[in-house]
């Protein structure tokens, strides 16, 4: 699994969350209660942490109902609104057993062991039976391979299967007749993101202003080019000037020339 930070409420977020148990919530719950911006962050506490937990107010506080909580598995304790709140609640981490409850969310939060149970537990029809959600999801945290060939085969010395495992894949085998898919799951290391320091920010805006100032170098003095073109014979202008057959003329003069042409038709 990957390594774990001290987290506190103030630092759980929908991700983060899914690294946390049952005790560390109420543990964290109640150092966070003595902060002076508790009351106004407390329902974004409980946003979190119901992403990742189910949680009952528990509203009768007597041992047989807590008894009940606790075989299905929930840990009671107290989450206060103040120091004068003494409300206690049920809370259990949302089970992962199904391909519908991964999420992008916790798939970086299970290990790829959890991940190969969870599969086949559902499985059928191999990973193409999986909706293209559900893989993007799982794909998102853990590098997948798969493979079907004839049962004799998988096995082979020297073959796929024994260079995955090898390699630090874990592995779910579907029988299919005289064949099995193979499917190999590893958790993908997690990307950090390299700080940037001052001098390199500095030296790169550097960079980025040098590379504007030569453009500029490069445009012409004018939209209309050098002064020195001024006077070069255009053989394309001249061209298309030759071989124009509309002219600009005010539309009276043309109608004082049809008047003209009229008259001398009369005489």
């Amino acid at each position: 699994m990957r390594q774990q930070k001290t987290l506190t409420l103030k630092t759980l977020t929908k991700s983060n969350v899914w690294e946390v148990q049952e005790n560390d919530i109420f543990r964290m719950w109640e150092a966070a209660s003595k902060d002076a911006d508790f009351k106004d962050n407390r329902r974004h506490y409980f946003d979190v942490v119901r992403s990742a937990f189910e949680m009952e107010e528990v509203k009768i506080d007597r041992p047989e109902v807590i008894k009940k909580y606790e075989a299905r598995d929930f840990k009671v304790g107290i989450l206060q609104n103040d120091e004068n709140d003494h409300t206690k609640w049920a809370i259990k981490k949302r089970p992962i057993k199904r391909v519908t409850d991964l999420t992008y969310e916790n798939i970086r939060h299970i290990s790829a062991t959890t991940l190969i149970e969870v599969l086949e537990r559902n499985f059928g029809g191999g990973w193409d039976s999986l909706s293209q959600s559900i893989q993007d999801i799982i794909e998102s945290g853990f590098d997948i391979s798969t493979t079907t060939l004839p049962k004799d085969r998988l096995h082979k010395p020297g073959g796929m299967y024994e260079k995955k495992i090898n390699d630090g894949f874990e592995v779910l085998e579907i029988p299919k007749g005289a064949w099995v898919e193979a499917i190999f799951a590893k958790e993908k290391p997690e990307m950090e993101k390299p700080e940037m320091h001052k001098e390199d920010s500095d030296l790169r805006d550097k960079d980025y202003d040098d590379e504007d100032d030569e453009e500029e170098d490069d445009l012409p003095d004018s939209k209309y080019g050098d002064d020195e073109d001024d006077d070069d014979f255009d053989e394309d202008k001249l061209t298309e000037e030759s071989y124009r057959t509309t002219f600009d003329t005010d539309p009276e003069d043309l109608y004082l020339e049809a008047e003209d042409v009229t008259d001398d038709d009369d005489n």
